[in-house]
């Protein structure tokens, strides 16, 4: 995949759509590009959290393991396509965390990934840069809470 077509996702992408040309082009120099197979995971429940995930093309399931005694089974939290954003949000604030949901492909995917920690510093470089991703962040994580509390009522 061409650097220009790694900008064009950026551009579509919920998290940073709105952001100007420069700085799409900045951090598209952060990415790298990562296929995946159907039934594949891109990251673990409980694994450390590090990156950020753009899907380019596919079709992913966030779910959740939960064991309460006899009762075992998966929650699917969202069901994320082409343009989504996933991952390890911490990182944004300078945390380590363990991830709580697992990202299972459930078609060919590919993603675009970027370290947290690299964008964080480039937030931090440039505060207002940095203070339109985190406000796109809050709705985001609004978002998934609101879908990780749907997700539990199916429990």
């Amino acid at each position: 995949m061409e650097h220009s077509e790694v900008d064009h996702i950026l551009k579509a992408c919920e998290f940073f759509k709105g952001l100007g040309k420069d700085d799409i082009k900045k951090i598209a120099g952060l990415c790298e590009v990562k296929c995946y197979d159907a039934g594949e995971c891109i990251f673990q429940q409980n694994d450390f959290g590090e990156h950020i995930y753009i899907i380019s093309e596919g079709y992913i399931f966030l779910e959740r393991s939960r064991n309460l005694g006899e009762r075992k089974g998966v929650v699917v939290i969202d069901a994320l396509g082409k343009g989504r954003f996933m991952g390890c949000w911490s990182t944004l604030l300078g945390e380590p965390h363990v991830l709580m949901s697992s990202a299972v492909c459930q078609k060919p995917t590919t993603v675009v990934v970027m370290k947290g920690s690299a964008l964080r510093e480039m937030m931090l470089s440039n505060t207002a840069l940095g203070f339109s991703i985190l406000e796109r962040f809050c709705f985001l994580l609004r978002d998934r809470i609101q879908a990780a509390y749907g997700a539990l009522e199916k429990i």
